[in-house]
């Protein structure tokens, strides 16, 4: 037993040791150390903290405005640019390589479509050689240069005056962009360096523009891992669904089930739900997707109930925001994408029951493998939901799976929805190109705005052209904060 006076004692000695340590480790008496050393030199002043954060938000507020109006001008820009352009089949035009500038062969003379380009080190582009009079076309090597990519980089020429006019009203900005639906990417002011095997493998599809081009968005992918998909087939539907994965960003929710003999969540904690597609879910889902082997027969009818019934009960909350806060999803769009070699079972009653007549959930086809056995049933929802792609090879999954952004983004530009969005942060892609700039990276946001046809003859038809946008580092938002 203990007394209360033992007690009492015991509560002051721990008192003591604890004070005694805090002010060891807490450095107090260091601190009180150097004040007093510099004690008639500082002087003591009181802040008003509320004034403060209203006069750094009201700073933030001024500079990100500058930004908005920046890519309001370029958007509006590039729309009146289409808007003059008529379309040449036969289109050709003088260029020079951008990865070949200011290079010479043995003899010093500069080699073919190289060019001499004045190159100056530039504080705003984290001191790389950048001419500020010049923006360039990338065109990643999965892109092919058909003639609407000749058109629409010829159209977009228009944008480099503006992106000069944006750069001397703004010297804070640093890149601005516009990345056009077709694939390739109109980007001020740099040189493209190809990575370590010669080659630009950057699209810009897969990173702001995907955000910008559609809303919102829930998606279901069905995989078919049945026996029949075996081999190339399975290595090519790994492929189609992390590409998929790569046009998610953080305000879409996603969800995988596989199927065979019977159905599953290729991440059962998932099962039932659909989960935000963030950086970490998607790269979980990358690696759930890796491990996934084959077997027994595709039954997919199970698998597309299942599907329907989480986007349906999403559809219970009543609103985006709502439903976003709680998990349940986005509810701007839905879509399912089936991904398989074929189907031997009819599911039409399957249509009827969860998806006829409003057609609310999109359901997109992606038909694996050059042999197609048992496609009947899977064109048979191309027909009747008229989205519908054949993937014979790996070469095939980007270009393919970009067509569903088209579709999605249809209602967004018919009505001329010119949102402007501000994106995650994330590590600047540009700047990982340039391999001796590694260590150089920066934490950016982008605000980007997508760019529509204004031409009365598509106008109804709903055709993005692409995104426009500007980068902003983080450091800069950082140095309006005080200290």
């Amino acid at each position: 037993m203990f007394s209360v006076s033992s007690v009492q004692q015991w509560a002051v000695s721990f008192g003591k040791e604890l004070n005694a340590l805090s002010s060891k480790y807490s450095g107090a008496k260091l601190l009180q150390k150097k004040y007093k050393d510099v004690e008639g030199m500082v002087k003591m002043e009181e802040v008003n903290g509320e004034e403060l954060v209203k006069k750094f938000a009201e700073e933030m507020e001024e500079m990100l405005g500058r930004k908005m109006k920046s890519v309001k001008r370029l958007a509006e820009a590039a729309e009146d640019a289409d808007l003059g352009h008529e379309y040449n089949e036969t289109l050709e035009f003088d260029y020079f390589n951008s990865l070949l500038i200011n290079t010479v062969d043995e003899e010093g003379n500069p080699i073919p479509l190289g060019g001499e380009f004045l190159l100056e080190e530039n504080e705003h582009y984290n001191k790389l050689s950048v001419n500020t009079q010049q923006s360039n076309i990338q065109v990643p090597t999965n892109v092919y240069n058909r003639p609407d990519i000749l058109n629409g980089v010829y159209m977009s020429e228009a944008l480099n005056d503006v992106f000069i006019d944006n750069f001397q009203k703004d010297p804070t900005l640093t890149w601005q962009y516009f990345g056009s639906a077709t694939g390739f990417f109109r980007l001020y002011p740099i040189q493209w360096i190809p990575d370590e095997n010669g080659v630009v493998t950057f699209d810009c599809r897969n990173r702001n523009y995907i955000q910008a081009a559609t809303s919102p968005k829930d998606v279901i992918i069905v995989v078919d891992v049945s026996g029949s998909m075996k081999g190339l087939r399975l290595t090519i539907a790994k492929h189609t669904i992390n590409t998929i994965l790569d046009t998610l960003g953080e305000n879409d929710f996603v969800n995988i089930i596989a199927y065979s003999d019977y159905v599953r969540y290729v991440e059962p904690c998932f099962k039932g739900i659909l989960v935000q597609a963030d950086l970490d879910n998607r790269g979980h889902f990358k690696f759930l997707v890796d491990e996934l082997q084959v077997k027994g027969e595709g039954k997919v009818k199970n698998a597309m109930k299942e599907s329907f019934k989480v986007l349906n009960e999403v559809m219970f909350v009543d609103a985006c925001v709502q439903a976003a806060a709680q998990g349940q999803g986005s509810l701007c769009n839905q879509a399912i994408m089936l991904i398989t070699d074929g189907a031997m079972e009819d599911f039409k009653d399957v249509f009827e029951e969860f998806n006829w007549p409003e057609r609310r959930v999109r359901v997109f086809t992606y038909l694996i493998g050059r042999e197609m056995t048992f496609a009947e049933n899977v064109k048979w929802i191309a027909c009747n939901n008229k989205y519908y792609t054949h993937v014979s090879t790996l070469a095939d999954v980007q270009e393919n799976v970009m067509e569903y952004l088209h579709v999605l983004s249809r209602p967004m530009v018919i009505n001329h929805d010119h949102d402007i969005i501000w994106t995650e942060a994330y590590m600047d892609s540009v700047l990982q190109l340039f391999n001796t700039q590694a260590q150089s990276l920066l934490l950016m946001t982008s605000v980007a705005m997508p760019v529509f046809s204004m031409k009365e003859e598509t106008l109804s038809h709903g055709i993005l052209l692409g995104v426009v946008g500007t980068d902003v580092a983080l450091r800069e938002l950082m140095k309006l904060a005080p200290r």
